[in-house]
């Protein structure tokens, strides 16, 4: 079966105006040859463009002339029409430098008698010296210009906005990092139980298990390797067996007090499991409540970019459970910032209480973790996030966000393209990534938001 055809952007413009050098940035190579003299593209050339991820083919043609289609210009100009009749998408490309020439107009003119949607760009664009050019360009009547310099990179984020609704969904497969695997919901989940010593993490693996396959007792630091232990669950709401890979590790002591060789190489082991891991338990005693230790190993945990469960283990002899769990939401609500609403379940490790819970929700919070947006969907929220809460104007200048895109997933990392992106306030910084975690379905995972400057995300591209 073969392939479906990509959306077919034709480029059409006067000579010397830019078009193969457009069409170089956009295929990421120097395909077309690119000279000072007019006339140097004769026929169409084709090439795979990728824009941000739209993915599309992009069609390079002649400068348009007026001369007797028996003339070789005239020709070349047939040549151009002929790409038009093709055609999903025309750029229009002008010089904004030089500003309208007669023979735009009439370019313009036969371009609103065709049924091809026009995009118009004024490209060399770079600095100031083509605003005159740009206001010029409204008069042609295809809308508000795209100010572009396809020599430099600038002016593609909004390029891909104008393209987006008319060439389609965006191929994000082009987005992904390469090395990353796709997400397969059914694969073995890797579920590291970390805390602070005798917080009952070998106890509450021994009673999951159904069985005294790890080395409990009343002292401390009992365990000093992470141990992993493949495991089946049985999910009760539909009978599903999920594999599960248990990983139980070394108590973590605040930092001052782990003097002991030993106990460093634990601690250090456990921080490699929480590497390894894809979502981390972090047990805490329910006799002892929240203390300081425990926020800095979930905050340890967050910054490694992993899924977190709290679980108050000792429920069963816990004085004024009620109270100790709300305290314990508060507590993290405050102590967490970064993160809003980690699950908090009260388990025991005696009893078996709520361990079933705690499973379901490491594989919920895992298939969030590992959740992909399309990108169409991505930029529709983001342009409401927008709407809703237009960035600030520091020194009276906007600040302009262009468009954002998710560049991987476990945990999930988004770029954010702009200008002005240094003087962006944290606070509106934490406004998007709580937006995407809230109206996106990423629940409580931790989101890595990286800021790029939209000048020139093309810079190295087509060099």
């Amino acid at each position: 079966m073969s392939a479906p055809q990509k959306p077919h952007v034709v480029i059409i413009g006067r000579p010397n105006v830019g078009k193969s050098t457009l069409f170089n940035r956009l295929v990421g190579k120097k395909l077309a040859l690119v000279d000072d003299q007019p006339g140097v593209t004769r026929d169409r050339r084709l090439g795979d463009a990728d824009l941000l991820g739209l993915a599309f083919t992009i069609v390079d043609t002649a400068g348009w002339e007026d001369d007797d289609p028996a003339t070789l210009p005239g020709r070349m100009r047939m040549q151009t029409e002929a790409a038009l009749a093709g055609a999903h998408v025309a750029l229009f490309v002008i010089d904004s430098r030089a500003g309208l020439t007669l023979l735009d107009e009439e370019i313009g003119r036969h371009l609103h008698e065709s049924s091809v949607p026009v995009i118009l760009v004024a490209n060399k664009a770079e600095g100031r010296a083509g605003d005159d050019g740009v206001f010029e360009a409204f008069a042609l009547g295809f809308g508000e210009p795209i100010a572009l310099s396809a020599e430099h990179g600038e002016g593609l984020s909004d390029l891909f906005q104008a393209l987006l609704p008319l060439v389609g969904e965006p191929d994000d497969a082009a987005e992904h990092d390469e090395d990353e695997p796709e997400y397969d919901p059914q694969s073995v989940l890797k579920l590291a139980i970390v805390g602070r010593p005798n917080a009952g993490k070998s106890t509450l693996i021994n009673r999951i298990l159904g069985q005294d396959r790890l080395l409990t007792g009343p002292e401390a630091g009992i365990t000093r390797d992470s141990i992993a232990i493949d495991w089946t669950w049985h999910d009760p709401a539909n009978g599903d067996a999920r594999p599960v890979r248990l990983i139980d590790t070394a108590g973590m002591r605040k930092k001052a007090l782990v003097v002991d060789k030993l106990e460093k190489l634990a601690v250090a082991d456990a921080r490699h499991a929480v590497d390894f891991a894809e979502v981390v338990v972090l047990l805490l005693d329910a006799t002892r409540g929240l203390e300081h230790q425990d926020l800095k190993i979930a905050s340890l945990v967050l910054e490694e970019g992993r899924a977190l469960i709290i679980a108050i283990n000792k429920w069963d002899i816990a004085e004024d459970p009620s109270g100790l769990f709300n305290g314990v939401r508060t507590a993290l609500e405050d102590g967490l910032a970064q993160v809003r609403g980690v699950p908090l379940i009260a388990v025991s490790a005696r009893t078996g209480k709520g361990l079933d819970a705690m499973i379901a929700a490491a594989f919920e919070l895992r298939d969030a973790w590992s959740k992909r947006v399309p990108t169409a969907a991505l930029n529709r929220w983001f342009d409401s996030a927008l709407s809703a809460n237009p960035p600030p104007a520091p020194g009276g200048r906007r600040i302009k966000l262009r468009y954002i895109t998710q560049a991987k997933t476990r945990p999930p990392g988004f770029i954010l393209f702009g200008t002005r992106l240094d003087q962006l306030p944290e606070s509106y910084r934490r406004y998007l990534v709580n937006g995407i975690r809230r109206e996106l379905g990423f629940d409580a995972v931790p989101i890595r938001l990286t800021l790029r400057s939209a000048k020139n995300p093309f810079a190295d591209k087509a060099k």
